[in-house]
């Protein structure tokens, strides 16, 4: 279908179809800021699919937990810690807390907004074109432990 340019010219549609595939991953997690690396896992899954260039995006079902890119190691998983335990502390007087009963992961649900629940990485001859130092991670910052579901959806060709 033709589309209309900005100068009113008409210019043609790309009608490529691209694969899709989708990837589950259940993970039991503890909470309390807990970070695990799940690098393998989407490598795994990527592998899987048999695709050569696209994106994948990985994507955690929960609002409080989060998906990150980060250099994993001990330092800066303290300093990971430490940062959300400062920029937004737990506190009985959230809203969250008060509004409902028994609730005291108000904290948990504002860090997850923040952070945000996904990333999407570019990859390259089946292989993620991450930086030397990156690795993906999901970080549990809810108040007690449970099992976090993940979706890795992979699109390319």
């Amino acid at each position: 279908m033709p589309l209309r340019g900005g100068s009113g010219e008409l210019s043609e549609r790309w009608s490529h179809k691209m694969a899709v595939k989708t990837v589950s991953l259940s993970l039991p997690m503890q909470g309390n800021t807990q970070i695990e690396n799940i690098t393998k896992s989407v490598v795994d899954a990527l592998a899987g699919t048999g695709l050569s260039a696209g994106i994948v995006t990985v994507f955690v079902k929960h609002t409080t937990a989060s998906v990150m890119i980060i250099e994993d190691e001990p330092g800066i998983r303290a300093d990971t810690k430490t940062f959300w335990e400062r920029a937004v502390p737990a506190d009985p007087a959230w809203q969250h807390n008060t509004r409902n009963a028994g609730e005291d992961n108000g904290h948990s649900h504002l860090r997850g907004q923040l952070q945000g629940p996904s990333v999407t990485i570019p990859f390259l001859d089946g292989a993620m074109l991450l930086g030397t130092w990156q690795q993906i991670v999901v970080v549990d910052f809810d108040t007690r432990s449970r099992t976090r579901e993940l979706i890795f959806q992979i699109m390319g060709e």
